[in-house]
């Protein structure tokens, strides 16, 4: 089985990383982490850059987990890119990380974890960042 982490370059992003390297490490899973950004944009806060993509693929690696990382950039919402790694793939838990944001917040700019909750067909773990 496999735990996915869907990962953004923010501090709840780095709570879903960490609290999925423990996970997998105590269920002896395979560990996922996908940032996905729709790209476009230079200014795509979601969209790890170079700097970060190295950091995470090194904490993977000292992690001593089977585990990879995985970036999309093809135009797709994250939304679409995480449902579709559910479906495709054997997914045992998905991790995200949640931040705080005010109603007006939420009312303009949608909520991508909120979607991401309603529309995957496996259990979802929310962390927030310490």
């Amino acid at each position: 089985m496999t735990i996915l982490v869907a990962y953004a370059p923010r501090p709840e992003g780095q709570a879903a990383l960490h609290k999925g390297i423990e996970i997998a490490k105590r269920r002896n899973e395979h560990l996922l982490v996908v940032n996905a950004s729709p790209g476009g944009g230079s200014d795509d806060p979601s969209k790890a850059d170079v700097e970060d993509v190295a950091r995470v693929e090194q904490m993977l690696a000292n992690s001593g987990l089977s585990a990879e990382f995985r970036q999309f950039v093809r135009g797709k919402s994250a939304v679409d890119e995480i449902e579709a790694l559910v479906e495709s793939l054997p997914v045992s838990l998905l991790i995200l990380g949640l931040r705080q944001r005010s109603k007006i917040g939420k009312l303009i700019m949608g909520s991508v974890a909120q979607d991401i909750l309603m529309t995957v067909s496996c259990p979802v773990l929310a962390v927030k960042a310490g």
